[in-house]
């Protein structure tokens, strides 16, 4: 049985070790989950990816309440399916999609999921970070899964409605030392239930700080019934990798603070000239172990990748290695032992 301490990175050494405790069959036993959170144990968002995984598997699960710090998951054989899941609350749709992706990678049949609750939120990523930068770096990689948003969730509303089809496919390494080439860029503000003038303020901050012009900046008015919600989110498609910011309006934040924070996120990625961003890298560490290897640049070692990196090792037979680069950023290394 792996061990792993949940105080040290959160609700991410949770789902990491779901994951990998399903594709691998090891059982699993986690202590201190979310202990240094201001509401530590499992929240109903990680309730469901656990509840999820163990349906997705057939797996015996102690531990799987609100509030608890401690779980035991011993998984069964994966099994494919039309799978349908409702986190209740404006909890993250994608993180528990995230969770559940590599196992029904491996599964023996095709998979349909959808996820109600939260689609576009803070902390986590929003479908169209998955859309856009996740999934073509996996379907690269040969992963054959198609992602649709049926419904928009905001925080605290939710509601939101995502749904995947996911085939068995075969993982194969990934080498993203460079990002290439700038073939566009674009700034996006999403807003439901809101005036117009927020999207307004927002794309005026990315014109005066980024100076894009008129045809790179777009407002889209959502259905109202689906917020109230705002989001600003920043996309640089590039020759080899499509980067995604986000971040999130609120109602005791001016609308040029919503957009200051996308434009500081992707600044941060584009004063280097690493491949992948902070929040990609994190999420691209898993895929690319159970490929067996591969390896990307980013501009720096997060919290998140650091526990990615530790709790990989745990289940798989890789070895794990970072470098500081000369001219900047970190290159991370995956190779099968």
């Amino acid at each position: 049985m792996i061990e792993l301490d949940g105080a040290i990175g959160g609700g991410q050494v949770l789902r990491s070790g779901l994951s990998l405790a399903m594709v691998t069959g090891q059982a699993l036993h986690i202590k201190n989950i979310r202990a240094k959170r201001s509401r530590p144990g499992l929240m109903r968002q990680h309730l469901t990816a656990v509840l999820a995984a163990a349906e997705v598997c057939g797996a015996k699960v102690e531990g799987a309440e609100l509030g608890s710090q401690t779980l035991r998951f011993e998984p069964g054989p994966i099994r494919g399916g039309d799978y349908r899941f409702a986190i209740g609350t404006a909890g993250s749709c994608t993180l528990v999609l995230q969770t559940l992706l590599p196992a029904l990678l491996h599964a023996p049949t095709a998979s349909r999921v959808t996820i109600c609750g939260g689609t576009h939120n803070p902390l986590a990523p929003p479908v169209d970070f998955l859309q856009q930068a996740w999934l073509p770096l996996l379907r690269r990689m040969g992963a054959r899964i198609e992602l649709s948003l049926n419904r928009y969730g905001f925080s605290p509303a939710g509601g939101g409605e995502l749904e995947a089809f996911i085939q068995p496919s075969e993982l194969k390494p990934l080498h993203l030392m460079q990002r290439g080439k700038l073939l566009a860029s674009r700034a996006i503000a999403l807003s439901a239930g809101l005036p117009a003038q927020v999207g307004e303020r927002e794309l005026k901050r990315v014109r005066q700080r980024l100076e894009f012009d008129d045809t790179q900046l777009l407002w889209t008015e959502i259905d109202p019934q689906q917020g109230p919600g705002n989001m600003l989110m920043l996309e640089y498609v590039h020759e080899q990798v499509t980067e995604v910011f986000s971040a999130f309006g609120m109602t005791t934040v001016r609308a040029e603070k919503v957009a200051d924070q996308a434009i500081d996120q992707a600044m941060e990625w584009r004063c280097t000239d690493t491949a992948v961003g902070e929040h990609l890298a994190d999420q691209l560490l898993l895929p690319m172990a159970l490929a067996g290897g591969g390896r990307f640049t980013t501009p720096h070692m997060s919290d998140h990748l650091h526990s990615n990196m530790q709790v990989i090792q745990r289940f798989l037979p890789v070895a794990i290695e970072s470098q500081v680069l000369e001219e900047g950023g970190l290159k991370v290394e995956c190779r099968a032992l």
